[in-house]
């Protein structure tokens, strides 16, 4: 799935992101009902006043859009969730306030609590790129990146 968007499948479907940088991936699952959603999010959240068109593109906003999802395919929860990615690849060379991919990381995080998901596992921060397959049957987040290998979460 391309940057700034989401998708959500029931059953044995396989959801997959390819080339996370600063970018995170967030995989919500709810086990009982085998629904999972994956979003590929760009951004911590969107500029004050701004008005959020697409709300995958933003952490913050993006939590809510996958539950709403996946709630429409008959997920009920509890939920959990997983996520990958949030490198810093370029360090703090655009922002003062820290790496994109650490304030992606904690705008995630925050957005999970928010809604009452648990987070289980993450492969987050460094400074490599990742590549994700989110198998929806059993929950398992696969991560692969050139230097890291791979790791199922």
């Amino acid at each position: 799935m391309p940057i700034a968007h989401h998708a959500v499948e029931k059953g044995r479907g396989r959801l997959v992101s390819v080339g996370l940088g600063s970018c995170v991936a967030i995989a919500i699952h709810d086990p009982m009902a085998r629904v999972g959603g994956l979003a590929h999010v760009l951004l911590p959240e969107a500029a004050r006043g701004r008005k959020v068109e697409n709300r995958a593109r933003y952490a913050k906003t993006a939590v809510p859009l996958l539950l709403e999802d996946m709630r429409a395919l008959g997920a009920t929860g509890p939920f959990v969730a997983k996520l990958a990615g949030g490198a810093g690849l370029f360090g703090q060379l655009f922002s003062k306030s820290g790496s994109v991919g650490a304030r992606n990381i904690a705008a995630s995080r925050a957005a999970l609590a928010a809604a009452r998901v648990e987070l289980v596992a993450e492969d987050v921060g460094g400074d490599r790129g990742r590549t994700v397959s989110f198998d929806v049957a059993n929950g398992k987040l696969k991560v692969r990146s050139v230097r890291g290998g791979e790791r199922v979460l």
